[in-house]
Order: structure tokens, then C-alpha cells, then sequence
């Protein structure tokens, strides 16, 4: 239910519409955050995949060449995470 939730608004929402749609689903919101840590394809979490995509779709708006991936978002999530520590 979640996944396809997800599929329905990549790209259509910003983070905060993401994450409120997905309340709207009626799962607890702890098994929503679960599922965003989730690696269900060996292509990063769900929440660093759409990060990535979102990123992305920014700096094209911005004229920014590029492409943010699924694997540097955690690189950097982490690097925030151990200096906000």
C-alpha cells in the first residue's frame, strides 16, 4: 500500500504533501518511518530514493546540471547526522 502510494507521488509533491499523504493512508506513523528506512530494492531507502529525486528536480528548476543519487543523500544524511551528535 505504501510503495504504490509512493509511486503515485514521486514527482507530484513536496516533502512535507509527501509525508502527509502517506499519513492519509491510515498506517501508524511508525511503520510509515520504517518503511521510509527501508531498502526494499537495494537501491537506497525509500526516503533517500525520493530525496534523490526531489534534489534533482531542484536543480534542474535551478538550471543546476546534475543528478542527486540515492547513495549521496545518506552520505550526507549521515555526515549531518554525526554533526549534529
Amino acid at each position: 500500500m505504501l510503495m504504490a502510494r509512493v509511486e503515485e507521488l514521486r514527482g507530484q509533491v513536496g516533502f512535507g504533501e509527501f509525508l502527509d499523504a502517506l499519513e492519509h493512508t491510515g498506517v501508524a506513523r511508525e511503520k510509515i518511518m520504517a518503511f521510509l528506512k527501508a531498502d526494499p530494492d537495494g537501491q537506497g531507502s525509500v526516503q533517500d530514493q525520493v530525496t534523490a529525486e526531489m534534489t534533482t528536480e531542484l536543480m534542474k528548476v535551478m538550471g543546476i546540471s546534475g543528478r542527486q543519487t540515492p547513495e549521496a543523500v545518506k552520505r550526507i544524511r549521515h555526515s549531518v547526522d554525526k554533526d549534529g551528535k
